[in-house]
């Protein structure tokens, strides 16, 4: 995509920021069902993940599943218009939160807070900003505009401390941790055999980044879930516990102990995961590729 052709969708999106919900979701749902239909490759990889993590499940009952996500995913994109343009109080309302006062809490410092890549994921990093200052690990996007008006979202309100992904920045994000700012890690991600580990998840070895327990041991911090549901209203941010015990005997111990945390809000709202990316694109040694 051209940066001219970025721009254009962007003035799209944001001309939807004065929408109801309501008819923004009806635009997002045809523009999935759309999306569905005509992004063949995204399309392939969401029906490999979907088999291969819920064998047993009815193959038409896939079929929803993969449609839905792709309208959730349309959906969670318009929703960017509110991100960019809506003031600090419509944020607020629009993205509730449960367990503010576990982020608050100077006693939950240093602070790892679990972000798993549902489509809700940048409006939960943004109502996090207004609730303290933060910092948070991002991967840049190839088109330059879709890039630049993304990093101006995730900017907003308490000006936090984003670090490329891919970076030399391990050092600061253990310093920011250690400072007081809570670190929003996106653990679920496959960054090839160097750089991670593999770890049950859906029963499926899955290439795993095991930074989450090193930086956990390294900082001495506590660990919870930041989990973003998208409804029909908005979004519902839902700050967990600390998880007990952790870190615990080992990093791969850890590590799929993160992974089943992250199954279990996936069998909550499995159609907000985002089963368009290779979750299994690098796989341990002998085994045939799935994409």
């Amino acid at each position: 995509m051209s940066s001219a052709l970025a721009r254009l969708w962007i003035a799209a999106i944001d001309a939807t920021h004065g929408w109801p919900q309501a008819a923004r979701t009806r635009l997002a749902n045809a523009l999935g069902t759309l999306l569905w239909l005509i992004v063949f490759p995204r399309r392939r990889i969401t029906e490999i993940n979907l088999r291969i993590c819920f064998p047993r499940m009815p193959a038409t009952e896939r079929a929803r599943l993969a449609r839905s996500v792709f309208r959730n995913i349309a959906r969670a994109t318009l929703d960017h218009s509110v991100l960019a343009r809506a003031a600090r109080d419509e944020i607020e309302r629009y993205v509730q939160v449960d367990g503010e006062v576990r982020l608050t809490d100077p006693a939950n410092r240093p602070l790892i807070l679990i972000a798993p890549h549902f489509v809700g994921l940048d409006a939960g990093g943004l109502r996090i900003n207004t609730l303290a200052r933060g910092v948070s690990v991002y991967a840049r996007q190839t088109n330059a505009a879709w890039d630049d008006w993304l990093l101006r979202i995730r900017r907003r309100f308490s000006d936090p401390l984003l670090l490329t992904r891919g970076g030399r920045d391990l050092r600061v994000a253990i310093r920011a941790i250690e400072d007081g700012l809570p670190l929003y890690y996106l653990p679920d991600m496959d960054n090839g055999a160097e750089q991670s580990i593999f770890a049950p998840f859906f029963g499926v070895p899955a290439a795993t980044i095991p930074m989450v327990s090193r930086l956990a041991r390294i900082a001495k911090a506590k660990v919870m879930l930041a989990v973003t549901e998208m409804t029909v209203d908005g979004y519902r941010l839902h700050l967990e516990p600390p998880l007990a015990d952790f870190p615990g005997g080992s990093v791969e111990e850890d590590t799929a102990r993160v992974n089943r945390e992250i199954e279990r809000w996936v069998l909550r709202m499995n159609d907000q995961y985002l089963w368009t990316h290779r979750r299994f694109k690098t796989r341990p040694p002998g085994a045939a590729p799935l994409y």
